[in-house]
């Protein structure tokens, strides 16, 4: 098969390939034969550099199947451990853009709570901050403009919990665009309006520090978000 022509990429060297995620793909773990980014970046190592068999790649972030933006792959062992090191010790800077609902959305604010999966329901639930079950979620926004629809927000988390940014702000009565699990009553024509804008983390090899951005998908622009800029 050859690459997938949709595949947008930000980076790529011998130890790593970034990629713009598309909104509506999930990044892996669909049953055989399903789309996803991992197969995808997979196959256009394999037909890039002709490489027999299996190719590697190793997962080091993840996005919600709705979610695009930027997506950080590992093209070697070495480079998946060191990156997700990383990760762990939360040295990577992860910024957000989303499109909320609400019509008292506040400047700037921090938002704290303590989160658990709702496993019959397929989603993640706020619980009280004593619930020794739940896990901290942090994360840090500020408003940029507002929008035909809703508010443009920037965020900054700083935990990495599965839909963090979905059940906080949804839990608020600011549910993110097209994001009907969690309370959004408005459609969005890509998946949702949540997107991985920009990603910094050090190279795993060179120690250099790189900072990749992604454009937002065309959908946005219906919005009035330019592409690249708010």
């Amino acid at each position: 098969m050859p690459p997938d022509p949709a595949l947008q990429i930000l980076l790529e060297d011998n130890h790593l390939l970034v990629v713009n995620k598309p909104a509506g793909m999930a990044t892996m773990g669909v049953a055989a034969g399903e789309p996803s980014v991992l197969a995808s970046a997979r196959q256009y190592i394999k037909h890039r550099y002709a490489k027999p068999g299996n190719v590697y790649l190793g997962v080091v972030s993840r996005l919600d199947a709705p979610v695009s933006g930027v997506l950080l792959f590992a093209r070697t062992s070495k480079a998946a451990a060191r990156l997700s090191e990383q990760f762990r010790s939360r040295s990577v800077e992860k910024t957000y853009w989303a499109i909320v609902d609400g019509d008292n959305f506040p400047p700037t604010g921090q938002l704290e709570d303590r989160l658990v999966k709702d496993e019959p329901q397929r989603r993640m639930r706020r619980v009280d901050p004593d619930d020794s079950d739940g896990l901290s979620a942090t994360l840090e926004f500020r408003r940029l403009r507002r929008l035909s629809a809703g508010w443009l927000v920037e965020i900054v988390p700083h935990t990495g919990r599965k839909h963090q940014i979905r059940v906080q702000f949804a839990d608020r009565g600011w549910p993110i665009l097209g994001d009907a699990k969690y309370g959004s009553t408005l459609r969005f024509p890509a998946g949702i309006a949540l997107h991985s804008r920009r990603l910094a983390f050090d190279h795993p090899i060179s120690k250099k520090r790189i900072e990749l951005t992604a454009a937002v998908p065309a959908a946005w622009t219906k919005y009035g978000v330019a592409r690249d800029s708010p």
